[in-house]
């Protein structure tokens, strides 16, 4: 409760709202205490208005007299006090027929006095403790002189405990709406917090490499969106580690059988008696081509380690794609006549150049033609197109091989990925080959049926003239 979510909506929302609910209810509480008093006021005025036309004349004794008369029949003496003072502030008569307090406050008479318009107000408490109301207006004759006062005084202690109760109800209200508000409050931040911290828990265990760990959705709302982001990475991540672990186990497979082979003929050479000339000429070759073959294997781990980490680079220049594309062709043509299988080129009189790195398209090439002939049983074809557009070289790579089931597809260039784990190969050619592809603003596109073939289809942008020049 000290920190955290909750920490921040006790200081931010319900720190708010009791202010607000505070303020509220200082502001109401004002606004009623002036609404009472005022009505009392203008009450007590307008009796003031009506005495003033009843007690005017034009001597004291006229004063006295009128005064006397309307006070012994005043019909509110036990709502408030009435009392009629003469020209010189002394108290003559009152209603509750008995003398006034010699120490009785009248501040209001006074302000009368100083008062332009011949009214003075004052609220207060008395000396003994009673709080009321006074207004005193002063009496002229038709010359302009004080001939008296009338003052009227009323108790504000019914009032004010009709406004303490009032206060009270407002402040009973207020701490309701924040009872209410903490409690749906509290619901709503455990309704966030409890899935959170279960979140928190579960992200540490994925962490941790417990990828099976899952979440339950309790909320269609964007919690449960988060709760479906967490297990859908989780998978993801459980995916990723069998494929790192498959990738592993195939890297290893791959390195160990070269080394294997080099090992078993450099002992082989190694022996006592001196081997013939075709036994030495044989181990020599295996261990040349197992060397390339590791060599191979290196260079496309690094090659996979540069696109992970942004540092693949492309010497682009203006090259004629043909010549890397017949490079390829004369390079695995040996092993396609070897293992039996019919390498089929027909190569185009001339295609435009395009803007690319004669190296890494070489790569490419010799990648996408690898594929095609390990998947690609003993008389079977692998033909190889090329077609010039306007915009585009197309150049399409088919086999009539086992082909890639449709589940698979998808995935054939994501890293690791091995839709056939019985053939060698790391898994990760292909995503080097769509990293290359993107760099020099190509494609690589794959059309596959299971039994029937695979078709490659590699698209690269032809440099015009005004490329050229830039």
């Amino acid at each position: 409760m000290t920190k955290g979510i909750t920490r921040r909506w006790i200081v931010n929302t319900l720190g708010v709202i009791l202010v607000i609910v505070v303020v509220l209810v200082i502001f109401l509480s004002l606004m009623l205490q002036s609404y009472y008093y005022n009505g009392i006021e203008q009450t007590l005025s307008g009796r003031a208005d009506e005495l003033v036309n009843v007690l005017v004349s034009n001597s004291n004794s006229e004063f006295e007299t009128a005064a006397r008369s309307y006070v012994e029949k005043f019909p509110d003496k036990n709502l408030m006090e009435l009392m009629i003072l003469d020209s010189k502030g002394k108290v003559i008569i009152t209603s509750t027929g008995f003398p006034p307090d010699e120490n009785m406050e009248m501040q209001d008479y006074t302000l009368a006095k100083a008062a332009d318009n011949d009214y003075g107000f004052w609220t207060g408490t008395q000396s003994s403790g009673e709080s009321v109301m006074a207004v005193t207006k002063i009496i002229k004759d038709s010359n302009g002189y004080m001939v008296g006062s009338v003052r009227y005084c009323v108790s504000m202690e019914a009032a004010n405990r009709q406004i303490f109760v009032i206060i009270t109800l407002m402040i009973v209200v207020g701490l309701l709406v924040i009872f209410f508000v903490v409690l749906s409050g509290t619901y709503f931040i455990r309704s966030i917090v409890n899935p959170i911290r279960e979140m928190s828990a579960t992200a540490k265990r994925i962490a941790q490499g417990d990828f099976d760990a899952k979440l339950d959705k309790m909320y269609d709302d964007e919690i449960g969106e988060l709760s479906d982001s967490i297990n859908y990475m989780a998978g993801e991540l459980a995916n990723s580690e069998k494929l790192k672990n498959d990738f592993i186990s195939s890297v290893s497979h791959e390195l160990r059988t070269p080394l294997t082979a080099i090992k078993g003929w450099a002992e082989t050479m190694r022996m006592g008696d001196t081997p013939d000339f075709r036994t030495m000429e044989k181990g020599m070759t295996v261990i040349v081509n197992e060397t390339e073959r590791l060599t191979g294997i290196v260079e496309e781990l690094l090659d996979f380690s540069r696109i992970q980490s942004g540092r693949m680079i492309v010497n682009m220049d203006k090259i004629d794609i043909l010549a890397e594309l017949d490079e390829a062709i004369y390079m695995l043509r040996e092993r396609a006549l070897t293992e039996n299988k019919h390498l089929l080129y027909d190569e185009p009189a001339h295609v435009s150049p395009v803007l690319g790195d004669k190296n890494r398209l070489r790569q490419v090439f010799i990648n996408i033609i690898d594929n095609a002939l390990k998947y690609t049983p003993a008389s079977g074809v692998i033909g190889i197109e090329v077609k010039d557009d306007d915009e585009n070289i197309k150049i399409t790579i088919s086999d009539n091989g086992c082909g890639i089931p449709a589940e698979h597809l998808p995935h054939i260039k994501d890293k690791f990925y091995k839709a056939n784990q019985t053939q060698r190969g790391s898994g990760i050619g292909l995503a080097v080959v769509d990293e290359i592809m993107n760099l020099h603003n190509g494609s690589l596109e794959i059309e596959s049926t299971e039994g029937i073939g695979t078709t490659v289809t590699l698209t690269f942008p032809i440099l015009h003239t005004n490329d050229e020049d830039k």
